[in-house]
Parts: structure tokens; sequence; C-alpha cells
């Protein structure tokens, strides 16, 4: 991580407070991470609400987390059938997971608001419990938005999607927050980071005075499971296979049509696989550390893992096949690394269609692509050298923009203004809505 960088603006020297109000999904939770690590090295003082269990994987030991409660993407019905896509995917997603993860949500934000007291909120995009709580608090809020797909008008196209999504954000609003507020709680009308740049996301089609592009916010990561680094041999180009950690149910086939596809390239390549769910090899109950279906007993083409250490891979591959997430794609593009792209859902095909545009990467169909397309893309990222030259590029302009020191910076800056016009304001206004709210306290928690 970079030395932190002070701003005059910001009023160095003076401690704030602030909350990150996270989902508990591992590529919204991690983007916070440098920006919390920054925020305390600069003396602040840093804590989450959200799952416990989720946050503290990812953030380490010592962090203050103050539980919320909310379903998991996956468990409790919140988990999505594998041919769900398109506005059905989106629908599924809010109506299924995104509102009942806010309403739950919303009495532990409201009550870690009232014990932490945080001069600014930073509320995940897709967690509008943050955004609604502190509005209806008086607490001046941020948004973190790890995916650009709503800066670019992806739903303009489908007015009817666009306005269903409004009102339900409406409804949500009038059962947690204040009825008489206007923001959209995707949008802060302060202060909305975005961890990409207009390189890769292009110029913004709403919200663009607001938008402050900084780039992935690349922090190291507590460590996780041994990986076998002798495996790799330096002599041949590595690719990385994953898709990501809310996909894998869709994705047996897939991966078994990449498997067949660097199969047949053993000798030129080597390919780590991501497989949690052990789709390629169902039968087989192995450890998480152990490799999976080995073609030989000393397999050297070919390593199928449930986990794997992704930066310090991405610092060591050649190419990445993945499934458009957003996360897993700037960080690929913060290394340098072209791409083949397979999006499934959500704002996979937004990002997918960035990478293509930047010329970083090739997309293929997730589901009708077989192996010799998937074979006959990754030889173009890995042969064609405008590929990687376009990912550097990218990469390149998330490092000008500043990750995590920038982010850090603009808090700041919106931390002192709420100071300096709020004074004081979260402990009156959090107790005041205990008494008139009930969501502001656990009695309320449905």
């Amino acid at each position: 991580m970079s030395e932190p960088s002070r701003d005059p603006e910001a009023s160095p020297g003076i401690p704030r407070r602030f909350l990150f109000v996270v989902p508990p999904l591992v590529g919204h939770v991690n983007p916070t991470l440098g920006i919390a690590a920054e925020l305390t090295a600069r003396g602040h003082q840093v804590a989450w609400a959200g799952v416990p269990e989720v946050v503290e994987r990812l953030t380490g030991p010592g962090t203050t987390v103050h539980r919320c409660a909310g379903p998991v993407l996956g468990e409790g019905g919140a988990g999505r059938p594998p041919d769900v896509r398109g506005p059905a995917a989106l629908k599924f997603l809010w109506e299924r997971f995104l509102v009942p993860l806010a309403e739950a949500m919303a009495p532990g934000v409201a009550k870690a608001i009232a014990e932490f007291r945080p001069d600014v909120v930073i509320a995940d995009q897709q967690t509008v419990a943050g955004a609604l709580v502190a509005e209806r608090l008086g607490v001046r809020w941020a948004t973190s938005a790890t995916t650009s797909a709503e800066f670019t008008g992806a739903l303009d196209g489908m007015p009817k999607i666009d306005a269903w999504l409004d009102g339900l954000l409406h409804e949500v609003r009038g059962r947690i927050g204040d009825p008489r507020g206007t923001a959209d709680p995707r949008f802060s009308p302060d202060l909305v980071l975005a961890f990409t740049t207009e390189e890769l996301a292009g110029r913004p089609a709403r919200a663009g005075d607001r938008i402050h592009y900084v780039g992935p916010s690349i922090a190291e990561r507590p460590a996780g499971r041994d990986f076998p680094w002798e495996w790799l041999d330096p002599t041949r180009p590595a690719v990385l296979i994953t898709l990501g950690t809310a996909n894998t149910d869709a994705g047996a086939r897939f991966l078994t049509e990449c498997h067949e596809a660097v199969r047949a390239r053993a000798g030129r390549i080597q390919t780590v696989i991501v497989d949690p769910d052990d789709a390629l090899d169902p039968d087989d109950a192995l450890g998480p550390d152990e490799v999976l279906d080995p073609d030989t007993p000393h397999d050297n083409d070919i390593l199928v893992r449930r986990y794997v250490p992704q930066l310090p891979l991405l610092r060591r591959v050649n190419a990445v096949v993945c499934h458009a997430g957003h996360n897993t794609v700037c960080e690929t593009l913060w290394h340098g690394v072209p791409l083949v792209v397979a999006p499934i859902r959500d704002d996979q095909p937004v990002v997918a269609a960035q990478v293509v545009d930047a010329g970083a990467g090739i997309r293929v169909r997730f589901g009708r692509v077989r192996a010799a397309a998937i074979g006959e893309a990754l030889d173009a990222v890995l042969d064609e050298p405008r590929y990687r030259a376009a990912a550097e590029r990218v990469g390149a302009s998330f490092r000008a923009a500043g990750g995590a020191t920038a982010a850090a910076t603009h808090l700041e800056r919106l931390a002192t203004a709420s100071a300096a016009t709020h004074a004081s304001v979260a402990a009156p206004h959090a107790t005041a809505s205990a008494t008139t709210h009930p969501t502001a306290t656990p009695e309320g928690e449905r």
C-alpha cells in the first residue's frame, strides 16, 4: 500500500469515524479493506456494519463489526436458479435478496450508528439500508460502488424495469427510511466512490457530478490456505479460470468446457481452475487444499482447487477466464492481464462489454460456448500483444486514479464538511430516532 497522502482541506490531525455498511458478499467487502487501512493509518476510527462471519473472514482479527441480520446469497431461498438470467435475474436479485437484506439490516445499521456515532457512513450501492437509515438519522453518507453498471444507463433501454426498480426503492424507503427523503439510495448526493476509471467504464450517463473514479481499492488480504507456488512453471504461460464466489451454481458446464480447452493445450500452458463446489468432480469429496481430477498422478498442466489466493496469483498469470464480475475484472486489469469474459447475469454483461470496448479481452457466450471457442479466445489474448497492451493501459489508469488513498481523501473531506455543518449530529439523531422509529433498535427487528 502506498504511503498515506494527507489533504489540507481534510483537517489532518482531527480523528473522524467512518462506518462501512456492507452486504454478505465477498466482492463488495474487499474494496473497503484498503480504504479502511488507509483511514486507520491517518488516525481515524473505522468500523463495519454487516454479517460478522463474512466481514471478519476478510478483514482479519481486531476489527469492529456491528452485527446486522440478513440473508446470505445462496442460502434461505436467496440463491437464484442457474437458468435465471437477464431482467428476470435482476428482479429476483432485488425482490428475493437485496430488499429482504435491507429490511433485515436496518435495525442493526441504526444500532451501529447510535453506538459508533460515525461522521460518515459508507454504504455499499446494493446495501440500501446503509443509505436509507443514515438519511433518516441525519448522518452524511457516501456510496461505495463496487460496479459501474449503474452509471452507464444499463436500464435506459428497459424503462419498465427502471420504473419498477424506482418504485421498489420508494416502498423500501417508506418501511425503513424517511418517507420524505428524495435521494436515490444507490447514489449519495454528496459522494459516490467508483472503483474503476473512465478508461474502462466510459463516461457516466447518470450521477456524473458526484462520481469520483478512484480505481480499484487493492489491499493485502488475510492469508488463506497454502497454495503450491512451486507447481507454477515460469517457462510457460499461466491461466486462471474463476467464476467468483456467487456463480458456481451455474458453472458446471462452462468449467467442463474450459477444462477441455486447456487440456488440449497441455504442455504449452498451465491452468489453475477455481472450483469451490467440485463441479468438475462432483462425486469426489476431497479436502480444500487437494488437487482435483488430475489426469496423471503428477499433473503438470491443470490444477483444480476450491480456493486460491487471487491477488498474489494474478501477479503470476498471463490471462484470466472469468464471469466478468467487476472485482475480478478490475483486479485482473490492475495487474495488466488480459481476459476472456463469459458474463452470466446482473452487471456482468455490462462489465464484459467494457472489457471488449477497452480492447483488453474477448467475450464468449457463457451458456453456449464450447471448448474450441474458449481455446481460440485464450490463444488470442495470450498470443496477440494488443490485448495485453490494452490491459496494461487500463491498469495504468487505475494506478493513476489513486485507489484507496484517493478514496480516503474524499471521505476525509466529506467528514470535515459533515462536522462543520452537523456538529455532534449522530448521537442526538440516533437517540431521537430510537423512540420514533421502530427499526432504530434491536427490538424493532423483524
